[in-house]
């Protein structure tokens, strides 16, 4: 059984409002090394994460609860020109990394390259055509009891 009642997530971007949107609820998303694959000849980038769920986290109420969850998501690029990694070992497949941000940098328009920042200095940049974006959960979400913190947050 789901952790919350919540309707399954699915998000289209198409621009650069949008990906903020799949950038938000991707926060604090984990997911392995083997869990992303480009496919050049598609012209796709797929990756599966466990995102933590900000909206369920913040609703009001339940810091005191203490009642978190994780639901595992799909994230996939279309029109994906090429793929660049920073920090990231392909070899390491079990090395898990935790998602901070999904950024635009436009180019000629409507093309431009879409960043995946993670913790600790690595990053994947997608040179895209032009942003075409999906976030869908899969499954059921499952409690946690620990909800992300940040450096810069102080605890009350």
């Amino acid at each position: 059984m789901a952790a919350t009642d919540q309707k399954p997530l699915r998000l289209i971007a198409f621009d650069e409002e949008d990906l903020q949107v799949i950038s938000a609820h991707l926060q604090d998303a984990v997911l392995l090394v083997s869990d992303m694959t480009y496919l050049p000849d598609g012209k796709r980038f797929a990756a599966i994460a466990n995102r933590f769920n900000w909206v369920q986290a913040l609703a009001d109420g339940n810091e005191r609860r203490r009642q978190f969850e994780r639901q595992r998501s799909a994230l996939r690029f279309e029109r994906v020109l090429s793929a660049q990694l920073q920090n990231i070992d392909l070899k390491s497949k079990d090395t898990v990394l935790e998602l901070l941000a999904v950024q635009f940098e436009a180019g000629e328009p409507p093309a431009g390259q879409v960043t995946l920042v993670f913790a600790g200095g690595a990053a994947i940049r997608l040179r895209v055509e032009c942003i075409e974006a999906e976030l869908k959960d899969l499954g059921i979400a499952w409690r946690t009891k620990r909800k992300p913190a940040h450096p810069d947050e102080t605890n009350v």
